[in-house]
């Protein structure tokens, strides 16, 4: 390779390596109850997650929105359903994770979702969440769906509003 290239071909490197580099963002997701259920006309999907990873161990983090969600409880009486953090990159095109929280029934958790992040010119959110009821015997026999695809401020807390369910996410460069 001709000397008077190789400098060349470093600063193109140099230059197209931060677009390669995965951003990493601390999200933190509350969902809560804000009224009676309202049931989606079908319970959630068997194939729900399809092939989105569980949030790794290594990922997950210590929630920082503890006196947010104890707010949402005791003062304003909304249930919280679930409160987890976790590390995530925003790709493009977007990868979503998959999150549960409760003891599963009839194979579904009391709330499961998937979210992803895409960073372009502005960061997106996709959020797809079911709050799912199982019967006495364990059987699902109900499901409420939130779902939102949103623009977000990074840092900024957001309130995604559903009927009967809300959720308070926060979403931090890390």
């Amino acid at each position: 390779m001709p000397t008077t290239l190789r400098p060349l071909l470093l600063a193109l490197l140099l230059i197209a390596a931060p677009g390669y580099a995965e951003t990493l963002y601390q999200v933190e997701l509350i969902v809560f109850r804000q009224a009676p259920p309202v049931d989606a006309s079908q319970p959630v999907p068997e194939d729900w997650a399809g092939a989105a990873p569980a949030i790794a161990a290594e990922a997950q983090r210590s929630p920082a929105l503890e006196d947010t969600a104890r707010q949402l409880n005791e003062t304003l009486g909304y249930p919280v359903l679930l409160h987890q953090a976790w590390q995530q990159a925003a790709d493009d095109p977007p990868r979503a994770v998959r999150f549960a929280a409760g003891t599963p029934c009839d194979r579904h958790a009391p709330v499961e979702g998937l979210l992803s992040l895409r960073q372009e010119r502005h960061l997106e959110l996709e959020l797809h969440t079911w709050v799912n009821r199982c019967d006495a015997d364990g059987f699902l026999v109900a499901s409420e769906r939130l779902q939102h695809k949103r623009r977000l401020i990074p840092g900024q807390l957001t309130y995604l509003d559903h009927p009967s369910l809300g959720a308070l996410i926060r979403v931090r460069p890390r």
